[in-house]
């Protein structure tokens, strides 16, 4: 017999975890279109009425986005700069309608290649808290996707938030997309800057792409040719001829693995130079 559950606490969510297996439902942007019409073969878990796991908190060390908090949530909170990729990629998840129910964790956990929520998080240091009836732990984001559909989840674990680190949550930030289309699509390749600009030079740079391997990958080299440049228009030509070697395209039916590559060296350009602000026709790659 399929179970179904409505749990009303987070305690009582995890006990039921702990006690049998359970497909998790939360805003069901993916679970519905996933499941079609086929016959439900899984216990369902629904968590839409743990209010505790919505929202956006700081804290000393960390600002904390609940599990369930939606895209229109953060497009609507007041957060610090290093947040507008976030805020950016929040508004190109589907259509506003999906906006305002699918969730920041299920966006996480169905771990698509192509998860608009992603990059943006890799770029400011993202980890995942992973809940369990007898444990908490924390995964770095790039540890807790391991590759097209699959996380580092347990049995009887549930994501209940997002953390980001106060000193990631530095700087100025910028995301682009790139689609077939302007709206309603998924991406070819995306982009996600994250800038820290002392005295007119890059303190610090984080930037990672997605679409362009299994997972989206932060990229060191281009990281490492950034910092302690001066913010003029040579930057272009610094990310053009830093390595890309973190990424591995593929062909689909939405482009070539040549474009995509070339693709994800153009749109880290424009992301960069708006995220310190620069005018991009003057350095377009």
């Amino acid at each position: 017999m399929i179970r179904y559950a409505k749990p009303t606490t987070v305690d009582e969510a995890l006990a039921l975890l702990g006690e049998d297996r359970w497909r998790i439902l939360a805003g069901g942007t993916d679970f519905y279109p996933a499941q079609g019409a086929k016959p439900f073969r899984d216990n369902v878990l629904d968590i839409n009425g743990l209010a505790e796991l919505r929202g956006i908190a700081e804290t000393g060390e960390h600002w904390r986005i609940g599990a369930r908090t939606t895209w229109t949530d953060i497009v609507r909170q007041p957060l610090p700069p290093a947040f507008d990729a976030l805020k950016a990629a929040a508004r190109e998840v589907g259509s506003v309608q999906i906006q305002n129910v699918a969730s920041i964790a299920g966006n996480l956990c169905n771990a698509s290649p192509a998860a608009d929520g992603v990059p943006a998080l890799l770029a400011l240091d993202a980890d995942v808290e992973l809940r369990s009836a007898k444990a908490v732990r924390h995964r770095p984001l790039s540890e807790f996707i391991l590759g097209n559909r699959r996380t580092a989840l347990q049995p009887g674990e549930m994501v209940t938030a997002i953390r980001v680190p106060k000193h990631s949550a530095a700087g100025s930030s910028a995301f682009v997309k790139l689609g077939a289309r302007r709206y309603l699509v998924i991406s070819i390749a995306m982009a996600a800057a994250r800038l820290v600009v002392e005295n007119g030079v890059i303190a610090g740079a984080a930037i990672a792409v997605g679409s362009c391997s299994a997972v989206a990958r932060r990229l060191a080299g281009v990281e490492a040719a950034l910092r302690g440049r001066p913010i003029d228009e040579a930057l272009a030509d610094a990310v053009l001829s830093a390595p890309f070697d973190e990424l591995s395209p593929i062909a689909d039916v939405r482009g070539s693995a040549e474009y995509r590559e070339q693709a994800a060296r153009e749109i880290v350009v424009r992301a960069v130079c708006a995220a310190v602000g620069l005018d991009q026709g003057k350095v377009a790659a």
